[in-house]
């Protein structure tokens, strides 16, 4: 089989998670500063046999588009022209964000620790890619 890959997309950093080769298991890979996530990808998805991408939909409380939306529209173009097979999902990622935080906290994570930007978008894009595991 081959992997699917979440994306947390943010106009600094982009956290990143990965499946096992069998699709059961989400895990945190990385978090990377968004204006080098493409260069990441043309790397890391033909080496690593990803099958399918999610890309989390940002939504405000009433269902209506956040503001980073724009930005994703974007990076999903250039997207499509270098990967034109590989099939794209939306997925979303509302209250995400609380939910990886109450994660970092959950696991005793100190205070300092929790400060940690780049960890929380890497655990948000678990939390996107393991509530697409459990709705398949």
């Amino acid at each position: 089989m081959s992997k699917i890959l979440a994306l947390d997309y943010g106009t600094v950093r982009t956290g990143i998670a990965v499946t096992d080769d069998m699709q059961l298991i989400a895990s945190g890979l990385t978090t990377i500063e968004t204006n080098k996530l493409m260069a990441f990808l043309k790397t890391y998805i033909p080496a690593e046999n990803v099958e399918l991408v999610l890309v989390g939909e940002p939504k405000q409380k009433d269902g209506t588009p956040s503001q980073v939306e724009e930005k994703i529209k974007g990076f999903m173009q250039a997207f499509k022209k270098i990967f034109p097979k590989l099939e794209v999902k939306r997925v979303d990622e509302r209250y995400t964000s609380k939910m990886a935080f109450q994660t970092m906290i959950d696991s005793g994570l100190k205070k300092k620790q929790r400060r940690n930007k780049a960890l929380l978008d890497e655990i948000s894009a678990t939390i996107i890619l393991q509530e697409y595991l459990y709705n398949l």
